[in-house]
């Protein structure tokens, strides 16, 4: 069972299946709100609604964009990902990590990097040969893209080796992937540190917290342990003790009451 399978299961098994996503929330069958800390793994960083993200897809659905025919979403992807790294990019698209990462090492070894928001390391990604992005779309199928840099490409193709072929996804889908992007790029203007430290008195017990980002205190023998008590208490964590849980934006403290009172012993 993958670690996402045993957090989906734990759930249901708790408060019955989830009937709503909101925000940071997740609505359950039994009436119980839970604070998502998981957020997908960061595809859900701006919340579960998507806001103009889903509203664009069922535009472009009812637009009758379903088949296998090329159109112009795959272009605005590409156009949106080169905003946001601040400049000019070739992507490829991946349906898996390993692929994505195996094909930004071989364009850049070197200069390769997952791309993150908010990162805590000062990276100026206008550097970096090979970006690997995971869109900040609530979407649990797993999509990846590889932004390289023009002369990369050029240097690879170069030097006798097949670029590597990108996948083909539904155009209502990369419409929708395009607009998160772009709404990523808005939110990174106004989500700041200030949005985040007032939840430390409560996490920092816990967690030690880079930005939004929470990286665990307790040992990873301990850690199935901690997501139990933690999914007691109403709150959802990472499932994976190397994939950091996230700062719920926009909930109130309130939310971090039952851990509060029932602490776990790191």
């Amino acid at each position: 069972m993958s670690t996402v399978d045993f957090l989906a299961s734990e759930i249901t098994l708790r408060y019955g299946t989830v009937q709503r996503a909101r925000g940071c929330f997740l609505y359950t069958r039994k009436g119980i709100r839970l604070t998502d800390m998981y957020q997908e793994g960061g595809r859900a960083i701006l919340g579960w609604g998507g806001g103009p993200s889903f509203t664009v897809f069922k535009n472009t659905m009812n637009r009758g964009l379903t088949g296998s025919f090329d159109t112009d979403a795959a272009a605005r992807v590409s156009k949106a990902v080169s905003s946001l790294l601040a400049g000019e990019r070739v992507l490829f698209t991946f349906t898996d990590r390993t692929t994505a990462l195996r094909a930004a090492l071989a364009f850049s070894k070197e200069n390769t990097s997952f791309w993150r928001p908010w990162n805590q390391e000062g990276i100026d990604w206008r550097t970096v040969n090979a970006v690997i992005i995971v869109p900040p779309l609530p979407w649990a199928s797993p999509l990846f893209f590889v932004a390289v840099k023009p002369e990369s490409v050029d240097s690879y193709a170069a030097s006798g080796m097949a670029v590597p072929e990108s996948a083909r996804i539904p155009a209502a889908l990369a419409a929708a992937v395009s607009r998160s992007i772009y709404d990523m790029i808005a939110a990174l203007q106004f989500r700041e540190e200030k949005n985040w430290f007032s939840y430390d008195t409560v996490l920092t017990k816990y967690w030690t917290r880079k930005g939004p980002y929470l990286y665990p205190k307790t040992g990873e023998e301990q850690y199935g342990a901690f997501i139990l008590h933690c999914l007691d208490c109403e709150l959802v964590v990472s499932p994976d003790y190397n994939v950091p849980s996230i700062v719920p934006f926009g909930a109130d403290k309130g939310v971090f009451t039952k851990l509060k009172n029932s602490p776990f012993e790191v």
